[in-house]
């Protein structure tokens, strides 16, 4: 039995990602908000998780000239338009908010593409707090010591009781925000979107924020990304044959056999598709380039290799380093070592010096000691970023 109540819908809720800046400091060869970082460029991870909480449209503002760049970034995202920013962050987040005026939304979240992690549950916490107030913004307590400084000597203390650190996304109901930047006449460097709410007399509750919502600033917040380290081992092994030829490693040797199988049988870069595909949980190599399937009949494993390395780049990771041992009574591999080694880091993208290529017998024991077949067992590890 229903109440005969009208149901009240959902406020609209838009966002806007602030992404117009230049970045430099994080030491990337292009605006860090469109560098890539675990796998995606930063940009994209705020976007997807506004869209994940159903916030929908998505203005970005962009620097003048990244048209391109912004869109491949962003290629896919539903919901999402591009503004090109202004000279300043509080005329960028403006003329991203006049973007949505001809839609206007009930509520909107402004938020920084440098804070890409961006937990639901921050979001959540905004959205409640707008049922009773025209703006909230996510906060985290001090707690280090603050002084304040006298050239270069400490000054007196100042009382970290009565701090907070400010993050984003900053949520506001969207008159109101809209008509404190409109009528802005503070400093052309606002610090954010909170100082322009309440210098137009709105009152801003305060929600917890997030340690994930840390901000890419430097080199090295890129350099240590908080994924963790990944492994993963790799074990094949290929019968030799008459009339076949032998790869290993990528590097064509002179032998009166070679190695059988669907593709080259490179039995060494097959094993190290395996540890790359197990590091990142991605299956094994079978399952990506079936034996059956014909076009794989006589390929290069340099191309299955590629493919597991591109995997794990998507995944947010690069090689660390390489472990490769070749089990065989002959040919010798020591006299081919150093071309292997090169050949295998020029796969994976990385110094030689990150590449190891061993090689054993099995005393004559075996299939490999009886000269049937060569095996390869592997290990690779896989770094963020």
């Amino acid at each position: 039995m229903t109440s005969g109540l009208p149901r009240t819908a959902p406020p609209k809720t838009a966002g806007v990602i602030v992404a117009a800046g230049q970045g430099l400091r994080a030491g990337q060869p292009l605006p860090k908000q469109f560098a890539r970082w675990r796998g995606k460029p930063v940009v994209r991870h705020s976007a997807e998780a506004l869209v994940a909480a159903g916030i929908a449209p998505i203005v970005v503002a962009i620097p003048a000239g990244t048209d391109e760049i912004a869109a491949a970034a962003l290629q896919g995202v539903a919901g999402v338009r591009l503004v090109t920013g202004g000279a300043t962050r509080q005329e960028s987040v403006r003329l991203a908010l006049e973007a949505l005026v001809a839609d206007a939304p009930n509520r909107v979240l402004i938020h920084d593409a440098a804070r890409p992690m961006l937990p639901q549950s921050v979001i959540e916490r905004l959205s409640l707090a707008l049922d009773h107030s025209e703006a909230a913004i996510p906060v985290l307590p001090v707690v280090d010591s603050l002084v304040r400084t006298e050239g270069e000597t400490m000054g007196t203390p100042a009382p970290r009781e009565d701090l907070r650190r400010v993050q984003t996304p900053q949520a506001f109901r969207f008159g109101a925000i809209l008509a404190a930047h409109r009528a802005w006449t503070g400093p052309a460097n606002a610090g954010d979107d909170a100082q322009v709410a309440q210098a137009a007399g709105v009152t801003v509750a305060l929600v917890d924020g997030d340690e994930a919502l840390h901000k890419l600033t430097f080199a090295g917040d890129f350099a240590a990304a908080l994924a963790p380290i990944r492994v993963g081992t790799g074990y094949d092994v290929h019968r030799l044959a008459d009339g076949e030829e032998l790869w290993l490693c990528g590097v064509k040797l002179d032998h009166p056999r070679g190695l059988a199988g669907h593709s080259d049988a490179d039995v060494a870069i097959h094993a190290l598709v395996d540890a790359v595909l197990g590091a990142i949980g991605a299956g094994d190599i079978g399952s990506h380039f079936p034996p059956g399937d014909a076009q794989w009949r006589g390929a290069s494993s340099d191309r299955f290799l590629l493919h597991a390395v591109r995997l794990a780049a998507e995944a947010g990771y690069r090689v660390g380093n390489v472990d490769l041992t070749i089990i065989c009574e002959a040919p010798k591999i020591g006299p081919h070592r150093e071309a292997m080694r090169a050949r295998l880091a020029e796969l994976f993208g990385t110094d030689v010096s990150a590449v190891s290529v061993k090689a054993t017998t099995t005393e004559r024991l075996g299939f490999t000691g009886r000269g049937e077949g060569i095996a390869a067992q592997a290990l690779v590890t896989l770094l963020p970023g």
